[in-house]
């Protein structure tokens, strides 16, 4: 099984045409994984597609300081902490992180979101790369510990993180415009 990737409709990264295709049935062990994290990152995309303007960087749930933005910028840099890094052994910094400003994936919203869009699908199309090329059962090392870790592991984590940050994007894309579902 081939999963598609999230289409691009214009050069600039803006999602204006998502696409998502239910994980199969009935699947080998890799495959299931795969398609159950491209599940989760598709659907991102639809949380986030054809909203107007600056609302993706818009915190519209207080007390709370999250948006869109800020998620699609922490999953790109999730995907690089966990596949890039410490996976494949990436040698590449880390995205929207320092020690002086740990929370600039959510707080640093200067940068425009067709940008932040972008960079996420990089890091999902390496991610793939990745993932494609590696066996479940395949380790990597976590950077601070020096324990191993397994892709079947890291998948599992991963499609955790998405579905957690899911169920805010949920929160906000209905605060936006009344979207719901999906």
């Amino acid at each position: 099984m081939t999963l598609q990737p999230i289409p691009e409709s214009n050069i600039s990264g803006k999602i204006t045409d998502p696409a998502r295709f239910d994980p199969p049935l009935l699947a080998d062990e890799h495959t299931m994984l795969a398609a159950y994290l491209d599940f989760q990152r598709e659907t991102l995309a639809l949380k986030c597609a054809d909203i107007p303007g600056r609302e993706h960087s818009a915190a519209l749930l207080p007390p709370s300081t999250l948006t869109l933005h800020g998620l699609v910028r922490h999953l790109s840099g999730v995907e690089r902490w966990w596949l890039h890094l410490q996976f494949a052994g990436d040698d590449t910094g880390m995205l929207y992180y320092s020690d002086d400003d740990p929370e600039q994936d959510f707080e640093s919203l200067d940068g425009d979101f067709d940008a932040a869009v972008a960079v996420w699908r990089a890091q999902v199309e390496r991610s793939r790369e990745i993932v494609a090329g590696a066996a479940p059962e395949d380790t990597g090392t976590q950077i601070q510990t020096g324990d191993a870790f397994s892709l079947r592991w890291v998948l599992l984590r991963m499609i955790a993180e998405y579905a957690r940050h899911l169920g805010h994007a949920d929160l906000l894309r209905e605060r936006i415009d009344g979207a719901t579902g999906w």
